[in-house]
């Protein structure tokens, strides 16, 4: 289930040009398909399995690479808007949502295969508060009206769509005051072979083999999340208060409550971690709104850590540890919490209490890296850098790295050289891994106002890159080349960003985050990009069904275009997309894009560049 939310979800890397503001002459390139889908054309997508989902005046379109044409076409509803798609993180399903919140009609459809797994009016739905896909279980959990006007939770099989349990809250055909009718008041969970279901009145448990009633706790109610430990037999249910705090319950798994009181709790709960010490719990204090006395009264805006008792819920520290800002990584380590904040500043203390730094780490604001090292822990923020002794907090150098606040931060580690790389938006510093010496390696201007967001190691030096520029050093920091290719408008490169950065606009919420992401606050590696895709594509093995399969292919394969980087500019035929060697600069194909407002999305996994042409057709292009 980890693996199901390393909210490391996959973004493609667009940019748009690369110095000299070259202009180009280009010939038209053909296309190698072109897909005439009909309506005028709102929405295209690329997903994280290289499905290009495409949204039309007729309903929904489905493209793999290099196929010759769609593998599905949806038109149940008609016309899809952009608001009414909802894309499912690291799985190949899509929720069509048609009629608002409270919404009439909703389909689950499963992108790579094509097929609607389900469909509300078919399944016998009038209305849906919820539709939540339940990985890696891969089932559908139904929360709504059925025609008959039962509220009712329906659960499904979505590697074959067939309907697996379904009950009822209520009789409709007795009469009842609204009040009384249960309403649900948060996301279900599937933990062990149960569903939790949340409602304003209780909290029950279904078998989700057969949808009946196992039981039903009255003393907890309006629960807005849930998870539980990993025998499934201690939960934890999350009440979110309209004052803005929390209150914590525990029930076990034949739902007896096992505190004999809520915890409650200052804040939202963001963080909450269950350990054989104990549960370590963040929230976060926001007072910003408020103001006067109110304001006065109310504790400071910051995050709060708190350590509790599993067997009732009690305080085990008699001092939690002072933030004075909110928090910004939170890891758990073997022998205790370490934590670091936005406004700066990096604390550990141990699981009963006592701080396990000599005194807490002073920092630069907004942490951009901790990530364990061989010869420690490495931080990077806006204005400093260090790795220090996880057990003292103290630096493995002579002293912390600092420089000039950076307009931008990227780093890389330079294995052959034995050093860090920070780029920080005007000079390249390199770190001596073992003395800590540091030197401005090279010092560069990005054109365009940009700075580089990536910097990377290759065979022949250290590439910088951002949108428009690509930069080349060698190892001794002596430019080879920096190329610049001017873009064709601020508009145009506000289309395409619209289309590729919503792979990553998906947010999760604090349920999905703790049902899925169990394993996000442990200390990670620092490691490369390519080696966190690797341990994305295991988790997909974990869903049985032929579409993960599918997926775990793809995120295990290399880069088609891995050498490579795509720049859209101006050239003498108009506008073309430009294929630049990350290696020599040099451009090795051009296409032609007819459009001074180009829309489109590049699959660097596959290979392929879409292109919407006349906002009714899609044209590809193979870019190897």
């Amino acid at each position: 289930m980890k693996n199901f939310a390393i909210i490391a979800l996959k973004v493609l890397s667009i940019a748009i040009l690369a110095l000299n503001v070259n202009v180009l002459s280009a010939q038209k390139t053909e296309a190698n398909h072109t897909y005439n889908l009909g309506g005028k054309i709102n929405l295209m997508k690329l997903t994280d399995a290289g499905v290009l989902v495409v949204a039309n005046g007729d309903g929904l379109v489905g493209i793999k690479p290099n196929a010759s044409a769609p593998h599905f076409n949806f038109t149940d509803y008609g016309k899809v808007k952009p608001e009414e798609l909802e894309f499912v993180p690291m799985s190949p399903y899509l929720v069509v949502s048609q009629g608002g919140f409270m919404t009439s009609k909703k389909s689950v459809i499963d992108f790579i295969s094509g097929k609607k797994m389900f469909g509300t009016e078919e399944n016998g739905w009038k209305v849906t508060n919820r539709c939540d896909v339940m990985l890696p279980q891969n089932k559908l959990v139904v929360l709504g009206m059925r025609k008959g006007g039962a509220m009712a939770a329906g659960i499904y099989d979505l590697a074959t769509g067939k309907e697996e349990g379904l009950v009822e809250l209520n009789d409709p055909k007795k009469v009842a005051v609204a009040s009384s009718i249960p309403q649900f008041s948060g996301r279900p969970v599937i933990v062990g072979d149960g569903l939790l279901i949340p409602t304003t009145k209780s909290l029950m448990r279904v078998d989700v083999s057969n949808g009946k009633v196992l039981w039903t706790n009255k003393d907890v109610d309006d629960i807005t999340w849930i998870t539980a430990d990993a025998t499934g037999k201690e939960i934890y249910t999350f009440e979110e208060r309209q004052n803005g705090d929390t209150r914590i319950h525990k029930v076990s798994s034949s739902g007896t409550n096992l505190w004999e009181k809520e915890r409650k709790i200052k804040g939202k709960v963001s963080r909450f971690e269950i350990l054989p010490q104990g549960l370590a719990v963040v929230s976060d204090v926001d007072n910003s709104g408020k103001s006067g006395l109110v304001k006065l009264a109310s504790a400071a805006s910051e995050s709060k850590i708190a350590f509790l008792n599993s067997a009732d819920g009690s305080d085990l520290w008699e001092k939690a540890p002072k933030t004075k800002g909110y928090i910004q990584h939170f890891y758990i380590v073997e022998d205790g919490i370490l934590f670091g904040l936005f406004e700066g500043g990096i604390n550990k203390v141990s699981f009963d209490g006592n701080p396990l730094f000599k005194k807490p780490l002073k920092t630069g604001e907004n942490i951009h890296t901790m990530a364990l090292t061989p010869k420690g822990m490495i931080y990077i923020t806006d204005t400093d850098a260090d790795i220090i002794n996880l057990k003292s907090g103290e630096s493995i150098w002579s002293k912390p790295i600092k420089y000039k606040k950076a307009r931008s931060v990227a780093s890389t580690y330079d294995k052959e050289h034995q050093r860090y790389l920070i780029s920080t938006g005007e000079e390249l510093l390199a770190i001596d891994e073992n003395s800590g010496d540091i030197s401005t390696l090279a010092s560069y201007k990005f054109e365009g106002k940009e700075s580089p967001f990536k910097v990377m190691t290759r065979k022949e030096g250290i590439l910088l890159s951002s949108e428009q520029n690509m930069m080349m050093l060698g190892f001794d920091g002596t430019q080879k080349f920096h190329e610049f290719y001017k873009a064709p408008g601020k508009s145009a490169a506000g289309a395409i960003f619209a289309g590729v950065m919503g792979v990553a606009s998906v947010a999760m919420s604090a349920a999905t985050a703790a049902e899925a992401q169990q394993h996000r606050n442990s200390l990670g590696s620092y490691t490369s990009r390519g080696e966190s895709l690797m341990e994305n594509s295991r988790g997909f093995a974990e869903a049985a069904s032929a579409s993960f399969a599918e997926m775990g292919k793809r995120f295990k394969a290399t880069s088609a275009t891995q050498n490579y980087q795509f720049i859209l500019t101006k050239v003498d035929g108009g506008i073309a997309l430009v294929k630049v060697s990350k290696d020599s600069g040099k451009v090795e194909k051009e296409i032609i894009i007819e459009d001074k407002k180009p829309e489109y999305e590049v699959d660097e996994i596959g290979g392929f560049l879409y292109y919407q042409s006349d906002g009714k057709s899609i044209k590809a292009f193979d870019l190897k």
